[in-house]
């Protein structure tokens, strides 16, 4: 799993230039939690297009943590790119209040949080001409821990290939402020939530799982030998299954002779 990361760097930057090229949009737009996977995006971002053409937006709700901003900023500053903080408490909570439901769940507010984040950064793109650029890692993407329409969405994401180990890696090397790589990970959805708490796991047990059975294709029964135990496999392998509908368009029912993203499926640079 382990990677020179000085060609990982050149890989990711490259990949953002020449996709924003090939779409025609340079400018570009993050929401910047204060984790690592978001500074992560927002340095290769940077470095790739340049930081006057990067936009860094801080999307706090009262519950978020203050070390959610002042990490942030940490970024910013290092950057040296345009950035904003927009707060979402009054837009999630006037949603809530019209529920009239006061029984709902951390995770159904958390969704709305995270739907809410991306309403603000889609609508900057549109007023700033820009892209919004992913922060979705491997891990997350493969295990569904994510926010469909939420956190998930974006036009370009340079991260989704990399387990969240290796985030942590390229930050390293990226140079990223200690603080942020230091912290436990964290959505940062509710007081004290962390990313393995809630789904039970470690990332360093994980990816290596993940690993193994995703990019080196080891079967069932090679994995049992290696020491996974069937529940922890069985575990894991059900998150997968159950969330490809997350990592996939939505299914478009056939009726024609060409149907979209399944007979139709040219590149969008297919008439150049």
């Amino acid at each position: 799993m382990k990677y020179d990361y000085e060609v990982v760097e050149n890989l990711l930057v490259g990949f953002l230039q020449n996709e924003t090229r090939r779409i025609g949009i340079t400018k570009t737009v993050i929401g910047l939690s204060g984790g690592i996977d978001s500074a992560v995006s927002a340095y290769l971002t940077a470095k790739a297009l340049g930081k006057e053409n990067l936009l860094c937006i801080m999307l706090p709700y009262k519950t978020s943590s203050r070390e959610s901003i002042t990490d942030a900023e940490l970024v910013i500053k290092d950057l040296g790119v345009r950035s904003k903080k927009v707060e979402i408490t009054d837009m999630v909570d006037a949603y809530i209040a019209k529920l009239k439901d006061d029984n709902i769940s951390n995770v159904r507010k958390g969704n709305l949080m995270a739907r809410m984040r991306m309403i603000v950064l889609y609508d900057e793109s549109a007023k700033e001409n820009a892209l919004v650029i992913g922060t979705g890692n491997k891990t997350e993407i493969l295990l569904g821990y994510s926010t469909l329409f939420g956190d998930s969405a974006c036009a370009l994401n340079p991260l989704g290939d990399l387990y969240k180990t290796q985030i942590f890696d390229l930050a390293k090397h990226l140079n990223i402020p200690k603080p942020l790589i230091d912290k436990k990970p964290s959505a940062d959805l509710w007081e004290g939530q962390t990313d393995e708490q809630e789904m039970g796991i470690t990332y360093a047990e994980v990816d290596k799982y993940l690993f193994e059975k995703v990019d080196e294709r080891k079967s069932h029964e090679e994995l049992l030998l290696m020491g996974y135990s069937k529940e922890y496999m069985d575990r894991i392998d059900r998150m997968i299954y159950r969330n490809q509908f997350k990592r996939v368009p939505p299914i478009i029912a056939k009726v024609s002779n060409r149907t979209v993203n399944v007979d139709f499926r040219y590149n969008r640079d297919w008439n150049t």
